[in-house]
């Protein structure tokens, strides 16, 4: 007599043809995985992470640990098949950024597309030459990408240069008041909600501690200070200030962009525009006779979708 062997209990079957998109910005890495027809399966979120960090060995070991921590959290769900990514400062050298992700995804490097992350906003946001996007994250740019594909930028110039209306612009507004103030009145940061806020977030109201904060971390770590600065608009004018002056920033983007190019509409994107109503409704006022919406900041959706075509638009990477 045979004994019966029994039955391998079913396996649920693993999605195939996956692609992965990667939206890495200063402040945080977000990634989704989309299947065949474009349906997002699974999406998560890790550590910011830059190309600049690439120019240290501290901050290549930050970027390794991170790619690192997104595949562990995206194997989960499938092993994809191509991916695009986009990266905040990336200038075009990819080849060791390929070879990790491909490592620690088990992909085929010629299979994995850096290219940097406005280009990946821009299609989350618009086809080529419908319309210009702002997007103000901890840096900020204006974004246009014509008909044919080519990438045209206003701003961007980074956060020591410029980046007016990003969260670490905001960020260093708000700290530049309170020390101008605590070099005229010390200890008037007391009365102020928003300095309280700020010195409360860098750790304490002692000079040195704002010092180490503003010169000692990576900016996607300092622009999270606009977040204090945000809390606190509604019970502290000068916070609201601060803001306003955010989206008058953001919105000379676009008036930049409209004068070389013509009108169009303008989509704004990003973190720092979605830290409080006043940034977008200040850009709407500054932009009179320009349609102004607010777009949802999906662009590792749009990078997951673009990973799955076989007609990829690549577009000239801004310098």
């Amino acid at each position: 007599m045979i004994d019966s062997q029994p039955e391998p209990e079913p396996q649920s079957p693993q999605p195939a043809g996956l692609g992965l998109g990667i939206d890495a910005g200063g402040t945080e890495t977000r990634w989704a995985l989309a299947a065949p027809g474009g349906a997002i399966v699974a999406e998560g979120r890790v550590a910011g992470l830059s190309a600049l960090q690439m120019g240290t060995p501290q901050g290549r070991d930050a970027v390794r640990a991170t790619f690192a921590q997104l595949a562990t959290d995206a194997l989960v769900h499938g092993v994809p098949g191509r991916v695009h990514a986009g990266l905040t400062g990336f200038g075009g050298d990819s080849e060791l950024l390929q070879r990790w992700l491909a490592e620690d995804l088990h992909v085929d490097p010629a299979h994995i597309q850096f290219c940097s992350d406005m280009e990946i906003a821009y299609r989350a946001a618009f086809e080529p030459g419908q319309g210009y996007l702002v997007y103000a994250g901890t840096g900020s740019i204006g974004a246009f990408v014509d008909a044919d594909g080519q990438f045209h930028r206003a701003g961007g110039r980074g956060v020591v240069l410029d980046d007016g209306g990003g969260g670490f612009w905001i960020a260093k507004e708000a700290l530049r008041h309170v020390w101008r103030n605590e070099d005229e009145r010390p200890g008037s940061w007391r009365s102020s909600p928003m300095a309280r806020a700020v010195l409360d977030y860098v750790g304490g109201d002692d000079w040195a501690y704002s010092r180490q904060f503003i010169y000692g971390q990576e900016r996607g770590a300092v622009g999270k200070l606009a977040l204090a600065v945000a809390a606190t608009a509604d019970r502290d004018p000068v916070a609201a200030s601060i803001l306003r002056a955010a989206g008058r920033e953001l919105a000379r983007l676009a008036l930049a962009l409209t004068r070389r190019f013509g009108p169009r509409p303008v989509a704004v994107s990003g973190r720092a525009a979605e830290l409080h109503p006043v940034i977008v409704d200040t850009m709407r006022a500054s932009l009179p006779d320009i349609t102004l919406t607010q777009a949802p900041g999906q662009a590792h959706h749009a990078a997951a979708r673009m990973a799955l075509a076989s007609d990829l638009l690549y577009f000239t990477t801004p310098t």
